[in-house]
């Protein structure tokens, strides 16, 4: 199975979480895993600074560009940079709720314009070669039923788009924050399995609520690939299993968890001779030590001792210490 064109388990795409630091820790624990950049506006693309927002590790691909917007020469100049910038494949973001980006018609409230959304991916398309692809929900508001999702999903796959990464629920697009747009409305997974049954030709990867690699397991029945959220920031240790259980790759020997923090040590360090805070890199590894003893010493160490004047690599160092396994 080529990581390069494989959608089995992805990352997603989380505001203030998957930054290339997060990306990078993520990499140490699976090679086979797809991963996904924050959502990045087509205006904040275009007009700002590019390093900022499309730099990452050579160890990160396959990696994918996530896209927030809807002119269609944006969009285009957007897959272009991506392009160029190396990048396995752009998606555009058809799923955010946020009342920030709704006026700009980002996100979730392009479901109710397929046309509009279709035109957009034509363009990216249009405009370079690597794949683009889509992630959006089920439905938004009062357009609930399958057929709604069934006629947005048909539209934009007549553009030759054939990869959709679909959250299994639907968006409230007033009246709900975006986090309770992640557990309140319930999940439809059976929506996303019919897709699938009904378009076996389109690659349908599903998303929402997953938080164990059993649950992947039983959805890759189904769909053609997964995709975790929350879990991986949370519990970003359960990465560690994913080449075994879910591509039958057996590597040399797992890393140990202390292993992998080391690693991730020395990757602050190179970080920091150029110039990163570590207060930017330390939040990525909170979860590390999920349900391990010392693991609520580690994340209170860190949490106390990052924001101090003159911080050094010793604040993670230290908190290594507390980890009694």
């Amino acid at each position: 199975m080529n990581p390069l064109t494989s959608h089995r388990f992805c990352t997603a795409p989380l505001m203030d979480w998957s930054d290339r630091h997060c990306r990078y820790l993520w990499r140490l624990l699976s090679k086979q895993t797809r991963v996904y950049t924050e959502m990045v506006t087509t205006g904040a693309l275009i007009h700002g600074d590019h390093d900022r927002f499309l730099h990452f590790h050579p160890n990160e691909h396959p990696i994918a560009l996530q896209v927030g917007g809807s002119d269609i020469n944006e969009l285009a100049a957007c897959a272009r940079l991506a392009e160029a910038w190396a990048y396995d494949e752009i998606n555009l973001n058809c799923g955010c709720p946020s009342a920030r980006v709704q006026n700009g018609l980002i996100g979730a409230c392009l479901m109710k314009h397929p046309n509009m959304v279709a035109d957009g991916i034509k363009a990216m398309q249009d405009a370079a070669t690597i794949p683009v692809t889509i992630k959006h929900r089920i439905g938004v508001d009062d357009m609930d039923d399958y057929a709604g999702l069934a006629h947005f999903v048909e539209t934009v796959a007549a553009t030759g788009c054939n990869t959709f990464i679909i959250h299994a629920r639907k968006a409230w697009l007033q009246g709900l924050s975006p986090k309770q747009n992640r557990e309140i409305p319930p999940l439809c997974y059976d929506f996303v399995y019919r897709l699938k049954q009904e378009m076996p030709h389109l690659k349908i990867i599903i998303n929402g609520g997953i938080t164990s690699l059993d649950e992947c397991e039983t959805h890759l029945k189904k769909v053609d690939g997964v995709m975790l959220g929350r879990e991986a920031c949370s519990n970003p240790y359960l990465l560690s299993d994913v080449d075994k259980v879910l591509f039958g790759i057996d590597s040399p020997q797992q890393k140990k968890r202390k292993e992998v923090c080391l690693d991730y040590i020395d990757y602050c360090k190179i970080e920091m001779e150029n110039g990163t805070q570590l207060h930017h890199m330390t939040k990525q590894v909170l979860g590390l030590f999920h349900g391990q003893k010392g693991g609520k010493a580690f994340r209170r160490h860190i949490s106390e001792n990052v924001y101090k004047p003159n911080t050094t690599i010793s604040v993670l160092e230290d908190a290594l210490e507390k980890i009694t396994e």
